[in-house]
Parts: C-alpha cells; sequence; structure tokens
C-alpha cells in the first residue's frame, strides 16, 4: 500500500512537471508590440516603505522622469512605521509622504490597505493605482505601458520584474537567473495564451474600480499571491506587460535570501490552504483551464514541500537502510528518462537568459552555484512548512544605490 501511494504521488508530481514544462513552450516567441494609446489615464502611485532611506532617494529622481504627462500621476511614498528620515528625503524631492504609525499591525498589505482608505478619501480621484517598492527603479516607459493596457481593457497588470544588482554576489545571480525564467518562460507563455497571470508584489497596476468593489483584504505575508487568487476567483485574469519594466534590488547574502523566502513560502503555505480547493471546485463546475492553472500555481509550495520529502526518502533508504526498499517510479522507467528530466530542467533556465539576451558576464560565471539556491528551496519549505503560523513580517534591508542609467548600460 506504502508504495503505490509512494509510486503514485510520484506520478501525479511528474504529470504537474511535463504540464508546465509544455506551458513554457508557449513563452519561447513574443507577440507584436501593441499599438501605442494616448496617455489618457491618471495614476496614484504607491510607494511602500519602511526605514528605506538609503535607497528611496533614487527611486524619487526615476519616478520624476518618466514618459508621461506629469500631471497624470502623483506619487505617494507609505512611510510605515519608519524611525529613520524616509519621509524628509521624500517630502525633498517635492513628493508625498503618508506617515502610517502601527505597531500591531505590520507589513506591506496592511500598509497598502491603509493608503487606498486614505487615497478614496482625496478629491482627486485617479483611474489607476500603480504600486512599487522604495527599492526599486521603473522603466521610462512605465506609466505609458500601463494606459496602454488599461485603455485596452485590462484591470490588472503586472509588469516585468527584473533585478537592479545580478552582479553583486551570487545569489543575486541567482534571483536574476529565476526572474528572467519566470518572466519568459511562466508569464509570457501564460500571457500568449491569454490565460491569468500572477502578480510579483512590485511594478503592478489595478484599475481603481476594481479596488473599490473588491476592497484590497490582502494582508497576508504574500500579499500579491493573495490579490491574485481572490481576482481569479471573480473571472477577473491579471494580464501581464512585458515591456514595463521593474528592477528590483535581490538581497545580498544567503542568510538574508533565506529569511526572505522563508517568508514567502510561509505566506504561500497559507494561500493555498485558502483558495486551492475554491479554486479547484470552480475550474471544474466552470471548465476554467484558467482557474485550474492558478489553483496549481498556488499548490507549488506542496508541489515543493512532497518533492523534498519524496527525494530525502529515497536517499536515506538508500545510504542508511541500503535499498533500494522503496517502490520508486524510477524501477520503472530507464535511466535515461531520469537524466533527461534534469537536462530538460537546467536547459530552461539557459534557454531563458538566452531569450532574454543576458549580457552579465558574472551572472554566467556564477551559474555553477546556481544548483546550490535551487536546492535551498526545499529545506526552506519544509521549516516553512511547521512555522506557517507565524505571520510576524520581516523586513529585508535595501542599501544597494544604483541609478537607471547604470543598469540600462550593464544590460547593453
Amino acid at each position: 500500500m506504502l508504495d503505490a501511494i509512494f509510486v503514485t504521488v510520484q506520478v501525479i508530481l511528474a504529470l504537474i512537471a511535463v504540464y508546465q514544462f509544455a506551458f513554457s513552450l508557449f513563452g519561447l516567441y513574443r507577440r507584436k508590440k501593441k499599438e501605442q494609446a494616448l496617455p489618457v489615464k491618471s495614476f496614484a502611485v504607491l510607494v511602500a516603505a519602511h526605514n528605506e532611506e538609503q535607497v528611496v532617494g533614487a527611486l524619487m529622481e526615476n519616478l520624476k522622469h518618466l514618459n508621461y504627462p506629469k500631471e497624470l500621476y502623483d506619487v505617494f511614498v507609505i512611510c510605515d512605521n519608519c524611525t529613520d528620515k524616509t519621509a524628509d528625503i521624500v517630502r525633498s524631492h517635492g513628493m508625498n509622504a503618508c506617515v502610517r504609525t502601527n505597531p500591531n499591525l505590520r507589513g506591506k498589505g496592511y500598509a497598502i490597505e491603509w493608503m487606498l482608505k486614505e487615497l478614496w478619501k482625496m478629491p482627486r480621484q485617479y483611474d489607476a493605482i500603480v504600486m512599487f517598492d522604495a527599492d526599486n527603479l521603473a522603466h521610462p516607459d512605465f506609466l505609458q505601458e500601463m494606459n496602454n493596457d488599461l485603455c485596452s481593457g485590462a484591470r490588472v497588470i503586472q509588469g516585468y520584474i527584473d533585478t537592479k544588482n545580478p552582479e553583486d554576489s551570487w545569489i543575486t545571480a541567482a534571483y536574476g537567473i529565476s526572474y528572467w525564467y519566470i518572466n519568459r518562460l511562466w508569464q509570457l507563455s501564460r500571457h500568449n495564451l491569454n490565460m491569468a497571470n500572477f502578480l510579483g508584489g512590485t511594478g503592478m497596476c489595478f484599475e481603481t474600480n476594481l479596488l473599490k468593489e473588491m476592497g484590497w483584504g490582502a494582508t497576508s505575508l504574500v500579499e500579491d499571491l493573495e490579490f491574485t487568487m481572490r481576482c481569479t476567483q471573480r473571472n477577473v485574469y491579471p494580464k501581464f506587460n512585458y515591456d514595463a519594466k521593474v528592477y528590483d534590488e535581490k538581497p545580498l547574502t544567503f542568510a538574508a535570501s533565506s529569511r526572505q523566502r522563508l517568508r514567502w513560502m510561509q505566506g504561500h503555505f497559507t494561500v493555498a490552504r485558502r483558495y486551492f480547493f475554491p479554486l479547484i471546485w470552480q475550474s471544474i463546475k466552470q471548465g476554467s483551464l484558467i482557474k485550474f492553472d492558478m489553483a496549481l500555481y498556488a499548490m507549488n509550495v506542496y508541489t515543493t514541500l512532497l518533492t523534498f520529502l519524496m527525494t530525502a526518502a529515497m536517499w536515506v533508504d538508500t545510504v542508511v537502510f541500503n535499498g533500494p526498499n522503496i517502490t520508486s517510479l524510477y524501477n520503472y522507467l530507464p535511466l535515461w528518462i531520469g537524466v533527461a528530466a534534469i537536462g530538460l530542467n537546467i536547459a530552461t533556465f539557459m534557454t531563458a537568459m538566452a531569450l532574454e539576451k543576458v549580457t552579465y558576464k558574472k551572472v554566467y560565471l556564477y551559474l555553477v552555484l546556481f544548483p546550490i539556491y535551487l536546492i535551498s528551496w526545499f529545506p526552506i519549505t519544509f521549516y516553512a512548512f511547521f512555522t506557517q503560523n507565524n505571520k510576524q513580517w520581516s523586513h529585508t534591508e535595501h542599501t544597494r544605490v544604483v541609478r537607471l542609467e547604470e543598469v540600462q548600460s550593464k544590460q547593453g
């Protein structure tokens, strides 16, 4: 019975892997660039910040020079429980510093919820809300691209999240490789198939009327994923804009990266528990591949956990108990299939880098350490499973001051 369960779970995981690989093939091409719409939409640009005095000034400078009519957008920085000079720096750039103090409800989700309520009280109402993090840099055409999609009927839009410091360390390089892969072979593939895309926490745009209808209501440790699920349930499918790029600072050290990813996985478990079964049920009743796909995305954290547990069980069986004593799917398959599966997995990341025309020389040197980053997701996810009820928000310190011109020059 245990052998049958073990093999069945392996088959399910293998089918999910084949499913995801098949979808990634649709990211190998890009559609022709859409027509440009006249800049007519107004934007409230929200920046969530907690003690970001080292980096927020660079973003304020960046946002002043967007290729969009200045009268059509205003910047509001949420200075959330700040104890430094974040608010002073924002005001020195002529932007709106909105100070929030609530030590009991800490975190980005709560800060956004508070800011939206403040916005709805203001005399001026905007067509859409754009959200950035304080360590970000936005492409000059970001708002124009959001305007294009809003004019074509999109209600929720995710931009292309790139890395502004991929050469700083092997960890930042690993993040960069992962995000190039996600943007190209996850987000773009689903965009090409008119599927729902998932939100990434920054570089997001929301139609104001939709936010007023739904409310924010996303206060978990992964507010972006939570809001994605809420939208999908309501048949509002987030869109991906490949040309709306935002550059994000990645953690420099393995320790900082582990803390960040632990928070992500803890929140991911919460969202999976809350939304997987409702979305699966809706997908069956409505015959919706889009909702099925999003339900699978919600379950990625459990897929990772099961893969880790089953791999660990086979290693323990072999090393400690001189196995194999466990019947595995691999007992029924030729060796070359397992080797091919590993090879294809590596090839997808390399393919994404080639398609994205990555020119960072150090990143290619750091590729040798990339498997360590991938494997480290397993113990992090395992630990997150047992600490998933920990709702304490942890802040990732940002220190890397980079200007957009530097990023673009390094990209060639």
